[in-house]
């Protein structure tokens, strides 16, 4: 149930969705995707990068093809979309030699034609930077290519929302929801809840809470990103991002890779047998010459290490604290929070992000390192896509609200083979006072933890 506490922080009677991502581009020597792990930005240098094979290889996606979320829909909510993206999304398939999916539908969701893509609303990356729209634009290429990336099979609805707004993407999401039941939806983006406190009128969070409540009933299952400034968002006070708050939305906090390689090259490799190298999340081997422009390329092989996201070089960190809005749900019960906390982790690095191609400045399009919480939530609803499938085969529906199952599994047995514990580092933001550390099990830096996908989509699909 919601509770409002009064006096914390400023009225607010209308709210704007921020997406939380961190992006640096390449620079225009840098040759695809010879350079992996190590890419050479056009501003930084030398900067660790991951193609969708190292990531899928690090968490331990299955490799079977059968395996691929066939059947399935993802739901990828944005403002304002983007003009290039049906083109984006044929570059990075071809790119990094990854299948079509099996549809791609353009829904605009605050339309009264919401299939008809002209009726979406026109982009102008250049203004409205009140509502970032050209960060809008970067959020959308993430969201589309890596949902897609992590479940090929899937069918990728993007859900574009007319602006910003409280209410423009509650009733872009009101629509998709009905459209599409028993879907998997991603939200890379949130607010403060410091914002949605006081006296104003929570119209708005009220309205987003009754969609996942009718969407959980319909069968869907709802990511949200826990954002990227810290446990405070610099402002004071420990708090959570909404929607990730909400008891039936998955919250995402953000890794980075341990170890952090912050010095524009790699930690040396092993010179035992097997032969072997890291750059922090992913392991690797070669032969292979970091940035070369010719093959052979680097290969991934498994999983390295993860500490909590906190890269003060950017300025940026995982969100992950005690909510202010929302008391314990009963999933969380008996793990010491005081009021509902995140839930699951994943990369989100920005020295360690994943590439995307974007092709709004027109031309041919260009390659961003992405990094930020915007990155699990859609590579989460990848994870969940594969689950669904697997449950399909087992004659089941659609897992639908994932928070009691993920709970589940991390009071058994299983935990410890379907999660990568976070033991390492905090969310305190440079500059800040306030701040969660890691520890073993549960916290409120990094949730449960980051997944082990080949094992966890298993007990997913037994639940």
């Amino acid at each position: 149930m919601l509770a409002v506490p009064l006096g914390i922080g400023p009225v607010v009677t209308d709210f704007n969705y921020k997406p939380n991502l961190t992006y640096v581009q390449l620079a225009p020597d840098t040759a695809f995707p010879q350079g992996i792990p190590l890419c050479k930005s056009a501003s930084l240098g030398n900067i660790v990068c991951y193609s969708p094979a190292f990531i899928k290889k690090a968490y331990e996606f299955p490799s079977t093809a059968t395996l691929d979320g066939s059947g399935q829909t993802i739901v990828i909510v944005d403002a304002f979309g983007s003009p290039t993206i049906t083109n984006d999304l044929a570059v990075f398939d071809a790119r990094f030699g990854i299948p079509a999916p099996p549809s791609f539908t353009i829904f605009c969701g605050n339309s009264p034609t919401p299939l008809d893509p002209s009726t979406c609303p026109t982009v102008n990356i250049n203004a409205n930077p009140k509502h970032d729209e050209f960060g809008w634009t970067i959020e959308t290429s993430l969201d589309v290519q890596y949902s897609h990336a992590m479940a090929p099979g899937a069918n990728i609805v993007l859900d574009v929302a007319a602006s910003s707004s409280g209410n423009a993407i509650n009733d872009a999401e009101t629509a998709a929801i009905a459209a599409y039941p028993g879907a998997i939806f991603s939200q890379s983006f949130g607010i403060p809840e410091i914002f949605l406190t006081g006296n104003g009128n929570p119209g708005q969070v009220s309205q987003a809470q009754q969609n996942y409540a009718n969407g959980v009933a319909k069968g869907d299952t709802f990511f949200a990103s826990a954002g990227d400034t810290g446990a405070d968002f610099g402002t004071g006070i420990g708090q959570a991002n909404f929607p990730g708050s909400d008891l039936h939305n998955t919250a995402v906090t953000g890794t980075q890779g341990l170890p952090y390689n912050a010095t524009g090259t790699l930690t040396p490799c092993t010179t035992s047998t097997p032969f072997s190298c890291t750059s922090g999340l992913s392991t690797y081997h070669g032969p292979c010459v970091l940035g070369r422009t010719i093959l052979p390329n680097c290969v991934p092989d498994g999983y390295g290490g993860e500490k909590v996201w906190n890269e003060p070089s950017f300025g940026a960190a995982t969100g992950g604290a005690p909510s202010l809005l929302f008391g314990v749900p009963s999933y969380q019960s008996g793990l010491g929070l005081s009021a509902r906390g995140p839930d699951v982790a994943y990369n989100a690095a920005i020295d360690g992000g994943v590439l995307v191609v974007y092709g709004g400045f027109g031309g041919a399009p260009v390659t961003f390192i992405v990094g930020g919480t915007s990155a699990g939530s859609p590579q989460w609803a990848g994870i969940a896509a594969l689950a669904n499938q697997a449950r399909a085969m087992l004659s089941k529906g659609p897992i639908g609200d994932l928070n009691p199952v993920l709970y589940s599994i991390y009071h058994s047995a299983r935990y410890s083979t379907d999660f990568h514990d976070i033991t390492v580092g905090n969310d305190q933001l440079v500059g800040s006072s306030v701040g969660f550390s890691a520890g073993a099990r549960y916290d409120v830096a990094s949730g449960i933890g980051s997944p082990v996908v080949d094992h966890l989509i298993v007990d997913i699909a037994a639940a």
